[in-house]
């Protein structure tokens, strides 16, 4: 029996801003007010994530310019890892670097091989500003690597190099969310 609410029942799903929005290159902000407003948005990432489909979400993947995400992913393992962080930093980032399949919600239909570590360990806080640690490996630290880089800007197209980031770029120009503005909106 579940005891307790699930993660986002609560939350209004809101709409992912796409590539070419400036909301995602922009490096987000510290969280300094642990209220009920940053409950509720703690709810709509779960319920924007869940109807998306995805495996984690940032704030700024919602427009709002905030260090914050939620995940609810799973290791190489099978064992699902659920919950949030707020103000997060990477403290570890080792072990071999692994190159595999990565997509983001921001990039509908768009999946590269891209290189992260198999190891990460993230500190942070609760949305009630308890401190919280957050190790992961395999398919878990690279999600956790990938909603990290979105806090500070960047999307995971921006670890790609040579033919990988090639292919990329052609795929995004190409996509009908593509944004407009040329190759300087996609390169950006």
């Amino acid at each position: 029996m579940r005891h307790g609410v699930i993660p986002g029942s609560r939350g209004a799903v809101r709409p992912l801003r796409l590539l070419g929005d400036p909301a995602l290159r922009a490096p987000c902000e510290e969280v300094t007010a642990f209220d009920a407003e940053l409950a509720l948005l703690i709810e709509d990432l779960y319920a924007t994530m869940y109807a998306a489909h995805g495996v984690g979400l940032a704030a700024n993947q919602i427009g709002v310019g905030l260090r914050v995400f939620v995940f609810d992913c799973p290791d190489d393992e099978d064992h699902r890892h659920l919950g949030h962080v707020v103000n997060p930093r990477p403290v570890a980032a080792d072990g071999v670097t692994v190159r595999g399949p990565e997509g983001c919600l921001s990039l509908p239909g768009l999946e590269a091989g891209t290189p992260r570590y198999d190891h990460v360990v993230i500190e942070g806080v609760t949305m009630t500003g308890e401190p919280v640690r957050i190790e992961g490996t395999g398919f878990f630290a690279r999600c956790l690597q990938h909603e990290c880089d979105h806090l500070d800007g960047g999307l995971f197209i921006d670890q790609l190099t040579g033919l990988r980031r090639r292919r990329a770029l052609r795929a995004i120009r190409r996509a009908p969310w593509a944004p407009t503005g040329g190759a300087e909106a996609v390169e950006a």
